[in-house]
């Protein structure tokens, strides 16, 4: 039993696109780097100071609450 394979549409690499694709990416890793020195300690600090407040969200947070044993036991 054999399947049937589409007929080609014609369409092959666009090598403008791709090429475009490449520089754009480029200069998102030129831009981005400089700023990863303040882009890192800004994280941290917003998990230390959100992180109280993303537990009480969480499942966890919830399977306590609801008194359901960890689901590993």
């Amino acid at each position: 039993m054999s399947t049937k394979v589409a007929e080609s549409s014609g369409y092959g690499p666009n090598t403008q696109m791709s090429l475009f694709g490449y520089i754009m990416a480029g200069i998102l890793v030129i831009i981005a780097l400089p700023l990863l020195p303040v882009i890192i300690p800004a994280y941290i600090i917003w998990r230390a100071v959100a992180g109280s407040e993303e537990r009480e969200h969480s499942f966890e947070a919830w399977r306590e609450r609801s008194g359901r044993p960890p689901s590993g036991s």
